[in-house]
């Protein structure tokens, strides 16, 4: 399938032609592919990614080497808050020519003049994303019990609940610290009778 030279990320290297050492800048501000992320945080489709990289011409191809910034859009794997960051990445990638015999996976390939830096871009964001974000560095997550974030709440905390295997035991102690009525009238109807005897 042909490279179309319209889409945004698809890069022309004619001006190199085929000169090892001849060298290109090029500064490109491009809307976002989709999907460039992870489950929990990615680049949201659309918005500025800024690349900033230089084409050199080597025997085999052309090597591509950038700089690239995109804006982050997720949620906190601890407590889920959201999240929203930016993040800077390098990359690299040599384009071989269409009749290079590397094999397709050792490095991308020249369509005629044209590659697709697509994939290495995604590959670099991907591969740079935290695999378990954070809202902040020291974020406690939720309670397990109420669903709470711990941050916003200092000191939270629920009464531990009574191992039911201790059930009867409490309750034992509970009759002896507190006395029955029954108890308690005995009790009263022997001080009467010690005062009647004196």
């Amino acid at each position: 399938m042909r490279l179309d030279p319209r889409s945004p990320l698809v890069i022309n290297t004619h001006e190199l032609g085929r000169r090892p050492g001849s060298m290109r800048r090029i500064e490109l501000a491009v809307p976002a592919p989709g999907d460039v992320g992870i489950e929990v945080l990615g680049v949201p489709e659309g918005s500025p990614v800024a690349i900033d990289m230089r084409l050199e011409a080597v025997m085999e191809g052309v090597l591509a080497t950038g700089d690239t910034t995109v804006s982050l859009v997720g949620e906190c794997a601890r407590c889920l808050n959201p999240i929203t960051d930016t993040l800077e990445v390098s990359f690299q990638e040599l384009y071989v020519y269409p009749e290079s015999e590397a094999e397709p996976d050792e490095a991308g390939r020249l369509d005629g003049d044209l590659f697709d830096l697509e994939p290495a871009l995604r590959d670099a964001v991907v591969l740079a994303l935290p695999f378990q974000p954070v809202c902040e560095p020291d974020c406690q997550g939720l309670c397990l019990e109420c669903g709470v974030r711990l941050s916003d709440s200092p000191g939270h905390a629920h009464q531990e609940p009574a191992d039911p295997r201790w059930a009867s035991l409490l309750a034992l102690q509970l009759d002896v610290a507190s006395p029955s009525a029954g108890d308690e009238q005995t009790r009263s109807a022997g001080r009467e009778t010690s005062t009647d005897e004196e």
